[in-house]
């Protein structure tokens, strides 16, 4: 190959690579491929951000009923002594038409509707098989019952919803 040939072959490859990177039909698709890649990545971004911030809204509320839950359960435990004792006057006091006995009842009354309405419930007891995930036995008797059944109670449980707050202290029999 002569001089001559081998610079026409190089000028008319360097021409072909020119008139690629100069051609505006191939710069135009690039610049379109790239930002449809662009887009997808963005889009990903919203998706993420989207879902993480559903993830926040939901977890946030959660924290918020959790919350709402602790000072319901403390406030309740700090009640429930309080309850004990205005049934334990009222199953002391032998005149029960008595105004005085009346007053007290109506107080103990609303002291448990106001367990109920912050779905506050009594742990059934009495009869029942003894649970210890919710009752405390803190003595065996002997008696005319099935053997591990509640026979008295000593102080009522209470549960909200399915957490128990306070085990049933109760006699359980042989």
């Amino acid at each position: 190959m002569t001089k001559d040939e081998s610079l026409k072959k190089e000028d008319t490859e360097g021409t072909l690579e020119n008139e690629e990177e100069e051609d505006p039909i191939l710069k135009f698709k690039k610049d379109l491929e790239n930002k449809e890649n662009e887009i997808a990545d963005l889009s990903n971004k919203i998706a993420r951000l989207q879902a993480d911030f559903v993830n926040y809204k939901r977890r946030a509320e959660k924290d918020r009923e959790q919350s709402i839950g602790y000072g319901i359960e403390s406030m309740v435990l700090n009640l429930l002594p309080i309850i004990d004792n205005f049934q334990r006057a009222l199953d002391a006091h032998e005149d029960k038409d008595n105004g005085f006995y009346t007053g007290i009842k109506m107080i103990e009354r609303q002291l448990v509707q106001l367990l109920e309405d912050n779905q506050v419930t009594e742990v059934p007891s009495k009869g029942e098989i003894f649970d210890p995930n919710y009752h405390n036995a803190v003595s065996m008797i002997e008696s005319e019952e099935e053997s591990g059944v509640i026979v008295e109670v000593l102080q009522k449980g209470y549960q909200i919803k399915d957490k128990v707050i306070r085990p049933s202290m109760v006699i359980v029999s042989k």
